[in-house]
Order: C-alpha cells, then sequence, then structure tokens
C-alpha cells in the first residue's frame, strides 16, 4: 500500500516514513502544497497523512480541493487541537484526526483501520490474484496452496509493488515470524518454491538484492 506524507517537519517525517516502512508500507514525503498536488498527479497513493499547517497553503484547503476529488483516505496530522479545526477535518469528509504529540503505534493502528475498513483489498498482477484481507493467493480464479512463510513472504512483494524487498529484509521478517536463524539460501528456496507454485513469472529477482513485483 502506498502512503504519502504531507509533513513540513522534517524531523516528523523521518521518524514516521521509517516506522511506516518498517510495517511494510511504501511512503512518499512532501513538505508543500505545490509539491503534493504535483506527486498526486503521477503516482498511485492509497491513503494520505496531511499536515494542516503548511508553508505555501493549509491542509484543509488542500483536502477539499484537490485531495477530496481523487477519494483518496486521509488522515488529519497536526498540533493544533481546537475541537472547531477537529470537526472541520472531519465535515470535510476526513476518515480520521490525530493530534501532536501522538503515538506512532496508534496512527499505525488507525491507518491499518482505514486501508481495510469496507474493502476487499485484492491486488493482482497478470494472472495472480492476491486477497489481502482473507490473505489468500489465486492464479485464474484457482487457490494457490502456499505456506504458512511463503504467504507471508508474497504477501510482503505485493504490499511493496514496484519497489525492491531486499534479502536481508525478508530473513530478517523470517526471524520475526518464527524465531529461527535463516540465511541467504534459505531465501533462495523459498523463493524457488513460491515461484514454482505460482507457475508464473510475476517475481523478477533484483541480483545481489532482492525481489519485486511490478504493476503491469
Amino acid at each position: 500500500m502506498h502512503i504519502l506524507l504531507v509533513e513540513d517537519n522534517v524531523n516528523i517525517a523521518k521518524g514516521l516514513v521509517y516506522s511506516l516502512e518498517q510495517k511494510g508500507y511504501s511512503v512518499l514525503h512532501t513538505q508543500n502544497v505545490k509539491k503534493t498536488i504535483e506527486t498526486l498527479e503521477c503516482k498511485k497513493i492509497d491513503l494520505i497523512i496531511l499536515d494542516i499547517s503548511l508553508p505555501d497553503g493549509n491542509g484543509f484547503d488542500l483536502y477539499e480541493k484537490t485531495i477530496k476529488k481523487k477519494n483518496i483516505s486521509t488522515i488529519f496530522l497536526t498540533a493544533k487541537d481546537d475541537e472547531d479545526d477537529i470537526v472541520k477535518g472531519l465535515e470535510l469528509g476526513a476518515d480520521d484526526y490525530i493530534t501532536k504529540p501522538f503515538s506512532t503505534k496508534e496512527l499505525i493502528a488507525r491507518i491499518n483501520k482505514i486501508l481495510l475498513k469496507g474493502k476487499n483489498q485484492k491486488i493482482k498482477v497478470k494472472d495472480i490474484e492476491f486477497d489481502i484481507d482473507k490473505m489468500e493467493v489465486y492464479r485464474e480464479k484457482e487457490k494457490i496452496e502456499l505456506s504458512n512463510i511463503e504467504l507471508k513472504i508474497l504477501h510482503m512483494l505485493f504490499l511493496n509493488l514496484n519497489k525492491v524487498v531486499t534479502r536481508d529484509d525478508i530473513i530478517d521478517k523470517i526471524w520475526d515470524w518464527t524465531g529461527n536463524d535463516v540465511n541467504s539460501n534459505t531465501v533462495t528456496v523459498y523463493m524457488k518454491r513460491i515461484r514454482q507454485k505460482l507457475g508464473t513469472d510475476v517475481i523478477i529477482t533484483i541480483k545481489g538484492i532482492g525481489y519485486r513485483i511490478d504493476e503491469e
């Protein structure tokens, strides 16, 4: 999933980008209205975390004039905690509102809730479809049986379309999931099994770095 963080405070932005990427999200960061509009014109964004106070405008106007028309889920992020501002943001149609200082863990929980709310998340590349809600994979409507680890590795790749998932990232995740020490050869074995079960070439190997799945 692709998240756009609109935040002019570089220190806050760096921390948030790091935390979100650790959770498997692909994150872009802009610092003003102009760059945000440019980004929205050329990038696929699933959710926006939007600061209200920006150097060349404000988040309310940006949301109402540009973001709302694109029907992109939005969380207002701001130092303002005035009740009128909260009401205004929600009345404009934003999905949520969180004030600084805030818990990153809470923000991530809200993001997950919004992205999953009322949506059947299915990602399709060529003839392979990953149902995110059900954690099931299909080829031409036929379910592909994957082991728990294989499914989670493929999930990482589908959540990071057009972005390389490094072998080190996969090794770290397998450790998190199983508590077992693994090495690069273990990843190679898992990827070989996944490819054989998929029966198609959606996974691209980036030699010496990792793997990537590209949107068509």
